[in-house]
């Protein structure tokens, strides 16, 4: 059974910094590209920043220079930093997993994480 958990969702000030964590299990996670999204309130899900197998990492321009995404392949377990947090960084927070096969695409989901940034 696959599993990915994230945690580490908070409120916080403007300014501020918090780091999310998805620990995964049930799956060969060191083959896994890994991804971030976020979902705010009456918006769609976006793409916040991924990191390959081999660690190259992508982000949305919004939070360039803000976020770092890594991995601890030892741990089973993806990572989001994030600083100098503005309220629009509000959101509940998914990792996925993802990895293309030749049958398709394998993904799987967390159930998120809400981070609140506000005064």
């Amino acid at each position: 059974q696959v599993q990915l958990v994230e945690s580490g969702g908070d409120l916080v000030q403007p300014g501020g910094s918090l780091r999310l964590s998805c620990a995964a299990s049930g799956i060969s996670f060191s083959i896994y590209g890994m991804r971030w999204y976020r979902q705010a309130p009456g918006k769609e899900r976006e793409l916040v920043a991924s990191i390959s197998s081999g660690s190259t990492t992508t982000y949305v321009d919004s939070v360039k220079g803000r976020f770092t995404i890594s991995r601890d392949n030892a741990k089973n377990t993806v990572y989001l930093q994030m600083n100098s947090l503005k309220p629009e960084d509000t959101a509940v927070y998914y990792c996925k997993a993802h990895l293309n096969t030749r049958l398709g695409p394998d993904d799987y989901w967390g159930q998120g994480t809400r981070v609140t940034v506000s005064s």
